[in-house]
């Protein structure tokens, strides 16, 4: 898989790698976001409850566009994600 893929599912990019359905590319980033966003909302209701529903999508959409995680275990995304939210409080 390419640069332009990743980066088009975790929404850094909008432009839909040459050879991928842009169907199956919407499903792809939609997949993420799901699979994130439901680890997060049972890790850190507090956190979700304190912000409200958009701005918990905003930090849920900020956290896989600009974060650093490249585990492929949704288990390890709880620390990665307090760390860019340390990152991104300072």
């Amino acid at each position: 898989m390419s640069a332009g893929f990743f980066d088009y599912v975790r929404g850094r990019s909008e432009i839909i790698p040459a050879g991928y359905d842009p169907a199956g590319m919407r499903a792809y980033r939609h997949l993420v976001y799901v699979g994130v966003s439901q680890m997060l909302d049972g890790a850190f209701p507090a956190l979700r409850g304190g912000l409200g529903e958009a701005a918990w999508r905003l930090l849920i959409k900020a956290f896989i566009r600009q974060s650093a995680w490249s585990s492929p275990y949704y288990g390890d995304l709880c620390d990665a994600f307090l760390e860019f939210v340390a990152r991104e409080s300072r």
